[in-house]
């Protein structure tokens, strides 16, 4: 049986610590692929400054290359409105009947998850999987996983946190700050080169 797992955002942009989780979370559950899914319209923060579907898609796909097992999908874009996980969950589960699914999510999103819509509708669906992006959360993860455990199957990857912010990058990128060394190369190139989020020009 193969496992996949998705990890899905507004990857606005996406950024290094994005991939660290991704990363983890592969060589932790052993996964055989790991697709990332851009959401079109967040359904649980509001989306600030926010690149067109395309662009956001291509700065996945740049940030994915070179990433053993990494896959980009554009399920959510191509459905339009607002993006939630149940349609995304019974979409992979559809085109991977076989496999073992997994969903990834940041601490932050896991803390909240059984505010999502039709979540339990999901954990009947996939294994979900939070890697910490904090450096004082796992007693919180801990005890939302023992809540979120009588809904179905939860897994915590250790790994070393990485916070980094998608909004923090913006407004660096809008503000001249050199910002290069928190997102993957080809993401920063294509950034400049289409202007994306103000300044871009500046390093």
């Amino acid at each position: 049986m193969a496992r996949t797992g998705f990890f899905g955002g507004t990857f606005n942009p996406i950024h290094r610590g994005h991939i660290h989780l991704a990363e983890e979370a592969r060589k932790a559950l052993k996964l055989d692929r790991l697709i990332l899914v851009p959401a079109n319209i967040p359904p649980h923060k509001e989306a600030h400054n926010l690149c067109t579907s395309a662009e956001r898609f291509e700065m996945c796909r740049l940030a994915a290359e070179n990433h053993e097992g990494f896959e980009v999908s554009d399920f959510e874009l191509k459905q339009g409105g607002k993006s939630y996980s149940v349609y995304t969950a019974e979409h992979f589960s559809e085109i991977y009947p076989d496999d073992e699914l997994f969903m990834m999510v940041g601490s932050d999103m896991f803390l909240c998850f059984d505010k999502w819509y039709r979540f339990e509708d999901i954990l009947k669906k996939v294994t979900l999987a939070v890697v910490s992006r904090e450096y004082d959360d796992m007693e919180s993860l801990k005890k939302k996983s023992d809540e979120l455990s009588a809904f179905g199957k939860t897994v915590i990857v250790n790994a070393e946190p990485f916070p980094l912010s998608s909004t923090e990058i913006r407004k660096m990128i809008a503000g001249g700050q050199n910002y290069s060394c928190y997102l993957p190369e080809k993401v920063v190139q294509y950034i400049r080169l289409n202007k994306l989020y103000g300044n871009a020009e500046s390093d």
